[in-house]
């Protein structure tokens, strides 16, 4: 009675769920149930008319066994929390989600702060109070004076006050690619976000309109839609990086693999389960059977998901964001600006890198250390009194107005500090070399201001030179040039003798001041600059200034200079290393040859006895081009192999350059070239190249748009940190890859052979969630953060067509995986022996879980988790703890896996609190006495704790009074003397009918219809006709096996009949047997 009492207790929770399913309430069962013999006969007829009107009521049929309610039975306490599995579930699908979204928005965070870095950093110099100043374009107000020179990007709307030669790129405007050139004349009117591209450019001052709202453009919104489309259309598609092409292919191939895997598993499972149900045991399809069918095949489809999701690694993309999102972020405080977020990835497999001479290789801080001048030739600046006064008068004037105004030396910032260079550096050298004269070039400038300028040609890459004119008050012009020494020679015919009087220089007389002078200079690194003038008297008249190849001509030498620009001292270390690790660096400068090969040996570029080429812009494009003057790719293919530096270089010499290494199919890898750029005219090829730096403080806003990244030291030795950076994100995928492939192996062979062999997954979908999910996202943390080291470094670069899992990996994820997939199976199939448990293989449909494979998925787990550790290293390195250490994330995320594996394993029934959550019955509900009695069921009777739904109870119920009757029914036709004799034995509850010793729970072929809703089909088919042998007697931890699929009541002949009592029903039955 008490347990009666205390299942009426149990299942009043769900009571109105039920009472509108059944056509009886739980409180009516519960009094029938109080009844025994006659009297309940008497109330089954009285109510229900016979037990098929029962059945019927119960929507279950005594015939077929099945109703609505089939399915195992399950564990009260799992039952009561079966709502954990469906919130496990959307819990780490929430927390997947927003991994990934954090992970995005923090992306798009860093790129947006990254633009307003940028475009932070883009400075304007404006005039204010007189004063020159550069401030962030942000600031610029309504009514500035703006000075800008060659390559910047326009920031705001403005009228022309003044310039010369100014020609301006609007193609984002009109679409048109021609530069448009802009005077006060004809058209003074100038629009933001233009760039200043060209090959004739000046300063010139825009004055934003008055009056008109300023609007700041972004850096990079090129917005104007027909220039935008046709931009598009010629553009070329950039191919995807190195990494994002294989893991496509890889995840391609995986997504296909477990595809097949899960289809061929469901396949499996239908077929046994059809050819066993229909075939061997021969049962028809009974319509009202088909729930349970169908629960089954959603059991097996279920079983074929849960390979799918077992087999993609869902944790990838993740590992490949977390990966490249950590390195850009650690690489900000390397100088490394990272614009494009792969070019860090592409990094990591550069072949080449094409650096420029300038401030990349060298410290960009230039002077004058030699000078011929006056017929002599200085190896050091010479005191100015040794100079003839007129030549030096001459001198001064020319590098005063032919600088840039905006070039300055500064005082220093600190005491006894260099003085400060502001603007370009070579003009800042000359600069200094007048102040190292004891001139003062300011007074000159502020004789002469900008605006008396006649006419200016600037400087740029096709000229080489840069010219300044000043008018005179008699009429005539006087002209002043600098340039590259052996380029302004040449179109010398005089020069300044010792006396300060001009002679004729003749070309003998120049090929001998080439070797004499230009030569050494260049061969011990030094810069050569020409400084020259010309003379146009007024009887001429003014000639026709636009005519160029006329004016730059029948110049006057006054000196040549030689520059140094030290090598940075951190630059041959950054080379070595780039050497080591397989990358080839070559130098593209625009300075002359002996120069850059003096600079290239200093930076060991060049090494003595090497067999290296190093030419010039002109030899090198006879060599690449035909007679026709176009460009060949068999010829490129000739020379790059061997080429270390290409000197007095123009910018399309170096595209062609980059276009020729990259398209090149001469060797077997295909090269991944990395380039160097600060001019404007070094965006084609920054565009072209794998990653395109930009230099942060030389370069011009033209070329910081082209780029990928941003050296903001402008420091080669930057580079090789990019370099190192690329190649940890690369090692850290590989590194996750080995980790999950080694997981999925393993996992999916299981699914697959425990579905196969047992009919249910070992692995069940939400443990593999776990595992896919939490695990793996956590894992792709753990070793995508890994710090990159030295020894990244000294390895060749992997290329373009090396498989992503390399030989080494293959090994470590095979050997893992026997080893694995050899303790797995031993505990699956010996594990119930080995622990002495319940087997936990063939359970029935809504079995609860088993301490059998509670123990098959937490070594599963720890598995995986000590193979994180081993994941760590890739390249077969024996210490596989080395440095683990210096990365906390890792130690954190491991151990806290391990923490949260142990608490996910505790039995519900343990966790109180879940139960609660769940609205199961808190023991305090139910009352002392009746406690203690289940308590001693509890020891005794552990199938009744398998009781799952209210009905259950009910049915068993069922089978009992089916019995009675039969009994009842024999007694009548025997006329048997027990007839009307009840024992107090009966009374007993149900629970003594189940565990009676001489009854055994079995699912032989031959029994009586019962009304169960423990149906035979929910056992595995194999089982199900399988001979009946005598078992021993039921173990008291029955697990969730214990009750199969249905109640069979037979006797066994070799137990003694005794514990019946004469008197009962169970004795009747067993004469009447």
């Amino acid at each position: 009675m008490a347990n009666n009492s205390y299942s009426g207790v149990k299942n009043s929770v769900a009571e109105p769920n039920h009472d509108g399913e059944f056509g009886c309430s739980l409180k009516e069962l519960r009094s029938l149930m109080e009844l025994r013999g006659a009297e309940g006969l008497h109330k089954i007829q009285e109510t229900y008319a016979d037990v098929n009107g029962l059945c019927n009521r119960l929507k279950t049929s005594p015939v077929d066994d099945c109703g609505k309610a089939a399915g195992g039975v399950e564990d009260e306490g799992e039952a009561e929390a079966g709502w954990i599995e469906g919130a496990a579930i959307l819990l780490s699908v929430i927390c997947v989600v927003l991994v990934t979204a954090f992970n995005d928005w923090s992306k798009e965070k860093q790129f947006r702060g990254l633009q307003s870095r940028i475009e932070q950093e883009q400075k304007f110099t404006v005039v204010r109070g007189g004063q020159v100043i550069p401030i962030p374009v942000a600031e610029i107000v309504v009514g500035d004076i703006a000075q800008i020179k060659y390559g910047d990007l326009l920031p705001a709307d403005g009228v022309l006050i003044q310039g010369n030669d100014l020609k301006i790129d609007e193609s984002s405007l009109t679409g048109e690619s021609d530069h448009v050139k802009k005077s006060l004349e004809k058209d003074a009117m100038l629009l933001s976000d233009k760039k200043q591209d060209g090959s004739v450019e000046n300063r010139k001052k825009a004055k934003a309109q008055d009056g008109a709202a300023m609007e700041m453009q972004p850096l990079n919104s090129d917005e104007g839609a027909d220039g935008e489309e046709k931009r598009k259309a010629n553009l070329p598609k950039k191919e995807k990086s190195v990494l994002q092409g294989k893991l496509t292919k890889l995840a391609v191939q995986i997504g296909k693999a477990g595809l097949v895997m899960s289809a061929i598993t469901v396949i499996i499972l239908v077929v046994l389960f059809v050819m066993d149900t229909f075939w061997i045991q021969g049962l028809p399809w009974e319509k009202d059977c088909t729930p349970i069918y169908i629960q089954f095949f959603v059991k097996f489809f279920i079983i074929g998901v849960t390979v799918l999701v077992v087999a993609v690694p869902e944790g990838l993309p993740l590992a490949v964001t977390i990966s490249l999102a950590y390195s850009v972020k650690k690489m900000m405080k390397d100088n490394n600006l990272v614009r494009h977020l792969d070019a860090c990835e592409t990094m990591g497999n550069a072949t080449a890198i094409c650096s420029d001479k300038t401030g990349t290789l060298t410290m960009n801080r230039m002077t004058v250390v030699q000078v011929f001048i006056a017929d002599k030739h200085y190896r050091k600046v010479p005191e100015p009194d040794v100079i003839p006064s007129k030549i030096m008068d001459m001198l001064i004037l020319g590098i005063s107005v032919n600088c840039a105004y905006t070039t300055k030396i500064m005082p220093p910032e600190k005491e006894g500090g260099l003085n400060r260079q502001v603007g370009n550096k070579t003009e800042c050298a000359l600069l200094g070399f007048a102040l190292d004269l004891k001139k003062e070039y300011q007074a000159i400038r502020n004789e002469i201001p900008e605006e008396k300028l006649y006419k200016v040609y600037t400087f740029n890459s096709v000229r080489k030179s840069m010219s300044t004119v000043l008018k005179n008050p008699d009429g005539s012009f006087q002209m002043f040039s600098k340039g590259a020494s052996e380029i302004l020679l040449k179109k010398c015919y005089k020069i300044l003798t010792a006396t300060g009087e001009a002679k004729v220089f003749r070309p003998r007389d120049r090929d001998d001041m080439v070797k004499r002078v230009i030569e050494p200079m260049a061969s011990e690194g030094l810069r050569t600059i020409c400084l020259a003038y010309r003379d146009f008297p007024a009887s001429e008249g003014e000639p026709d200034w636009d005519n160029e190849s006329d004016i730059l001509t029948r110049l006057t030498c006054v000196c040549v200079v030689g520059i140094e620009d030290p090598v940075r001292p951190e630059v041959p270390d950054a080379i070595r290393k780039c050497q080591r690790a397989g990358i080839t660096v070559r130098m593209v400068t625009g300075d002359n040859l002996n120069t850059a090969r003096a600079i290239a040996s200093k930076c060991g570029i060049l090494q003595p006895g090497d067999d290296f080429l190093c030419l010039e812009g002109k030899e090198f494009n006879r060599r690449i081009r035909n007679e026709k003057g176009e460009i060949e790719q068999e010829r490129i293919d000739k020379i790059w192999p061997k080429l270390r530096v290409l000197a007095r270089s123009s910018p399309t010499d170096k595209h062609t350059l980059v276009k020729g290494i990259i398209d090149s199919t001469v060797v077997e890898q295909r090269q991944v070239v990395a380039v160097t750029g600060d001019g404007t005219n070094d965006g084609p090829a920054l565009k072209k190249a794998d990653v395109g730096f930009a230099m942060g403080i030389a370069g011009t806003d033209v070329a910081k748009e082209a780029s990928d990244i941003i050296l903001t030291d402008d420091n080669f030795s930057s580079i090789v940190k990019a370099v190192m950076w690329g190649r940890n994100v690369y090692d850290s995928i590989s590194k996750f890859l080995q980790f999950q492939l080694t997981v999925n192996v393993v996992a999916v062979i299981v699914a697959f052979t425990g579905a196969c062999i047992t009919q249910d997954s070992p692995l069940k979908a939400v443990q593999m969630l776990w595992v896919n999910l939490i695990m793996d996202t956590f894992a792709s943390l753990a070793l995508a953060t890994e710090p990159p080291t030295e020894s990244l470094l000294l390895r060749k670069p992997y290329g373009r067509n090396k498989p992503l899992i390399s030989r080494t990996m293959m090994k470590n994820i095979l050997g893992h995986a026997v080893y694995q997939l050899t303790i797995i199976f031993t505990l699956l199939f010996a594990g119930e022996k080995m622990f002495d448990i319940d087997n936990g293989r063939n359970a029935p449909l809504h079995a609860p879980p088993s301490e059998h494979y509670t123990i098959v998925f937490n070594t599963f787990v720890m598995m995986q988790l000590f193979n994180e550790i081993n994941a760590r290293k890739i390249h077969g390195e024996r210490n596989v703890f080395e440095g683990i250490f210096n990365n906390m994330i890792f130690c954190t995320i491991v151990f806290g896996t391990f923490v949260i594996q142990i608490i996910s394993s505790i039995p519900t029934s343990r966790l109180k609190f879940l139960k609660t959550a769940g609205h199961g019955t808190q023991k305090e509900e139910i009352p002392d006495e009746e406690l203690e009695e289940l308590e001693d069921l509890d020891e005794i009777d552990h199938a009744e704790r398998e009781l799952r739904r209210g009905q259950i109870l009910w049915f068993r119920g069922l089978n009992r009074i089916q019995t009675q009757i039969r009994v009842v029914n024999a007694f009548r036709s025997s006329l048997s003397p027990y007839e009307g004799l009840e024992k107090p034995e009966s009374r007993t509850s149900i629970h003594n009918f189940m565990t009676h010793p001489e009854f055994r729970i079995e699912d032989s072929e031959p029994h009586i219809p019962l009304i169960d809703d423990t149906d035979a089909e929910d056992d595995a088919p194999t089982k199900r006709n399988a001979t009946p042998t005598p078992p021993p007697p039921p173990s008291p931890n029955q697990n969730n096996n214990a009750v199969d699929s249905g109640i069979h009541l037979f006797l066994d002949p070799s137990k003694p009949a005794t514990p019946s009592a004469p008197g009962s029903p169970m004795h009747s039955l067993e004469t009447s047997l």
